[in-house]
Formats: C-alpha cells, sequence, structure tokens
C-alpha cells in the first residue's frame, strides 16, 4: 500500500464537475426527501409525541436528519457510485493509468462522499434554521461534522465495495447496516428509551456518535461524552480508510 498524494485532489475535482452537471437530477433524493421526512415527522408525529428531553419533538429530530442525512450520501456516493465508476464506467483503470494512483483515486473518492455529506447536512441545517429550530451558534459547527461524518461513513463503504462480487450485494450493505442505524442511534427517539442492550449496542453504531456530536451543536448543549464520540469517529475512519486503501489497490490491481 501506498500513501495518497495531493493528486487526490484531481479525483475530488473530477467528481465535483460531474455533480455540477447532474445536480438536478440528484437534488430529490438527498434534498428534498430529508426536508419532506424533517417536515412529516416534526409536524405530523410531532402533534402526537409531544416534548422529548425537554424541548419539542420536531426540535429533538432535527439533527437526527441531519446526521443520518449525510450518512446516506456518503453511502451511496461511495457504494453505488464508486462501483459504477469502477466496474461499469472503468473511470478507475483510466485514471490510474495516469500519474495518479490507486491510494489518491480512492482518498478522492472518500472526500468526495464527505463532501456530498457536507452538502446535504448544509442544506437540511439552512433549512432548520428557518424554522427556528436551531438557536445556537454552535449550529455553525455543523457543516464541519456532517464532513467528518462523510468521511468515515465513506470510508466504511468503500471498504465495502471493495470485497463485494456484485453491485447487488449492496443490498445487505443498506438492509442489514446503514438501515438498522438509521431506527437505533437515537435519530428519532432517545436511546434511553430502548432496552439496555440496544443501548449498548448502539454505541457500537458509526451513526450514533454522528447524531450525538450534532444534537450537542444543534442545541448548545454539551456533555462530557462527547469527546468518547468525536474519539469513536476518528478511530473509525482512520481504520476504514487504511482498509479501504489496502483493499480497493489489491480489487484494481491484478
Amino acid at each position: 500500500m501506498k500513501w495518497p498524494s495531493w493528486r487526490f485532489i484531481r479525483v475530488w475535482q473530477r467528481n465535483r464537475d460531474v455533480f455540477l452537471k447532474l445536480w438536478p437530477s440528484e437534488v430529490t433524493g438527498f434534498v428534498v426527501e430529508p426536508l419532506v421526512l424533517l417536515l412529516a415527522m416534526g409536524f405530523g408525529l410531532g402533534a402526537y409525541v409531544g416534548m422529548v428531553n425537554g424541548q419539542e419533538y420536531i426540535e429533538f429530530v432535527a439533527p437526527g436528519i441531519i446526521a443520518s442525512y449525510a450518512m446516506f450520501s456518503a453511502s451511496f456516493e461511495c457504494t453505488y457510485g464508486s462501483y459504477l465508476r469502477m466496474s461499469y464506467q472503468r473511470t478507475f483503470d483510466a485514471i490510474i493509468a495516469t500519474p495518479v494512483n490507486v491510494e489518491d483515486v480512492i482518498t478522492g473518492e472518500i472526500f468526495w462522499g464527505a463532501t456530498r455529506s457536507m452538502l446535504t447536512g448544509t442544506v437540511i441545517l439552512i433549512v432548520a434554521t428557518a424554522f427556528g429550530l436551531a438557536e445556537s451558534s454552535w449550529a455553525l459547527l455543523i457543516p464541519l461534522l456532517a464532513f467528518l461524518q462523510g468521511l468515515m461513513f465513506s470510508s466504511i463503504a468503500l471498504t465495502f465495495t471493495a470485497i463485494i462480487p456484485s453491485i447487488h450485494s449492496f443490498n445487505h450493505y443498506f438492509s442489514l447496516f446503514i438501515s438498522p442505524m438509521f431506527f437505533f442511534s437515537g435519530v428519532f427517539f432517545p436511546l434511553d428509551s430502548f432496552p439496555d442492550i440496544v443501548q449498548r449496542l448502539s454505541w457500537i453504531a458509526p451513526l450514533t456518535s454522528a447524531v450525538k456530536l450534532i444534537r450537542a451543536c444543534f442545541n448548545g448543549e454539551f456533555h462530557p461524552d462527547i469527546w468518547l464520540a468525536l474519539g469513536l469517529i476518528a478511530l473509525i475512519t482512520l481504520v476504514f480508510f487504511v482498509a479501504s486503501l489496502v483493499l480497493m489497490r489489491r480489487k484494481l490491481i491484478v
């Protein structure tokens, strides 16, 4: 394995340019959908749930929606998106025929996935702020946290992309890994409302740490366990970033 060089920026730029041409076709999935969910859960279900942890339900669920759709953005980009560029469009093969190496390609993909997370999180944050839900100035850190979260989920997604036999295997990734986190990581309900075993297992889920950090900045309320959450994100990102570099080199260099 080699370490990536500054050339990974060129891969990021290539993905950015493609996105700028195609963004109208993608805006529904990663902008409109989370906004509809935020409004439906917040004003619809919220009318029946009432107060949660001393705040209106829509105030509770908004940071969870930001974190979860930042996760979805990075995960879809670095699973289906990366797989199509690698196996169908042969974009990776074309790039590594230049001075850009495999590690640069994978790093560029990861940073682009993180950028997509940041864009999604920022749009939802702007809407939430327009509704008066994010009143703390610490909310300005949420785009940065969404980017860090995106690095983590992009690294995990590319690690999985490197080992699957076909594109259909992503069904298992989203059904068995992403979807359970969406429901059991404190997005819609406080973790202490679940049984003890679920509360313990939830801390293993990467999304739980992201939700905790974004909710802390959203509300301006910080507790000591946010350092544990930040440390877990850093550790998971490092482990899967290295794993993605190693496994992708094996997959692409035969």
